[in-house]
């Protein structure tokens, strides 16, 4: 993954600067003196020199994957659910180098230019495994708060100090994989007091409970087709919903007891059913 950011990076600095006929070296090398000492061109060069996860972004949860199986019947398909990406920032350190200090400021310039212009990389320069990210791919140049103090950098390196520019792009990167399991529609929200949380998170016996339920269906037409922008509600709730382009709907937080449940589209006459909660019934399906 982030040998294809460099190849992506490259790709952009080749098209944006404009670099033709290699007349220019894009490397991502150690900056150290020996191996300046080998360069025998004009070289823009990306020392990645740190990694970390990017904690602003931090996102630990679960996320629904549209179902792409083809079936019709919304009570055989399969709910799709994969952890959200992990973002992280990949720190470069970014140095001009020639045979002389104006062609190394002209080029470190022309390179700085050129990636100002990109906040976000462009699809079109992204490379391998860096295409289509879940993301968009931010950069930041020149910040304040990073290589501030690049002398002990040229230290460690042991090289000359010269101009350096601090460059961070933020990536994806995705360990998770899929799971698949049964759609649920509809489930219910037990509140009250427990006994020893964490380890035992049961009801007192005795103690008052609550329950709230949550119920979802989906409206079809004679065709079995789903119907989207038809209302559902709960008669006497103050509770609507309008289904998507699915023909699915979600109604709740609702205490338990018995309710009408009305459907209506624009056309034709409003269709009501009975429910009860607590329920066996595990979805909540009209045809109109």
């Amino acid at each position: 993954m982030i040998a294809d950011l460099d190849e992506t990076i490259k790709q952009l600095l080749q098209a944006e600067i404009p670099i033709k006929n290699g007349e220019i070296d894009v490397k991502f090398d150690q900056p150290k003196r020996e191996w300046s000492s080998r360069l025998n061109k004009p070289t823009v060069n990306f020392y990645l020199y740190d990694v970390r996860e990017n904690a602003t972004l931090r996102r630990h949860q679960w996320e629904s994957v549209k179902p792409t199986n083809g079936q019709s019947s919304l009570r055989d398909m399969q709910a799709l659910r994969k952890r959200t990406p992990f973002r992280v920032d990949c720190f470069y350190m970014i140095t001009s180098w020639a045979a002389e200090a104006e062609d190394e400021h002209r080029l470190l310039t022309r390179c700085l230019l050129a990636l100002f212009r990109h906040p976000i990389l462009p699809d079109k320069f992204l490379y391998g495994a860096m295409q289509n990210p879940p993301y968009d791919i931010q950069a930041r140049v020149a910040n304040h708060d990073k290589l501030t103090n690049p002398a002990e950098v040229w230290s460690a390196l042991d090289n000359e100090m010269r101009p350096s520019v601090s460059y961070v792009v933020t990536i994806a990167l995705d360990p998770w994989t899929e799971i698949s399991g049964p759609v649920v529609r509809t489930f219910t929200l037990t509140s009250g007091q427990a006994n020893d949380l964490p380890r035992n998170q049961w009801i007192v016996p005795g103690g008052e409970a609550s329950e709230m339920h949550v119920l979802g269906g989906t409206i079809r037409g004679k065709d079995k087709k789903p119907q989207a922008g038809v209302e559902v509600a709960i008669k006497g709730t103050g509770l609507f919903a309008t289904t998507n382009d699915d023909g699915r709907y979600v109604l709740g937080s609702i205490p338990s007891g018995d309710y009408t449940l009305v459907v209506w589209s624009a056309e034709g006459k409003p269709k009501e059913k009975k429910i009860s909660f607590p329920t066996k019934e595990v979805a909540f399906d009209f045809e109109i």
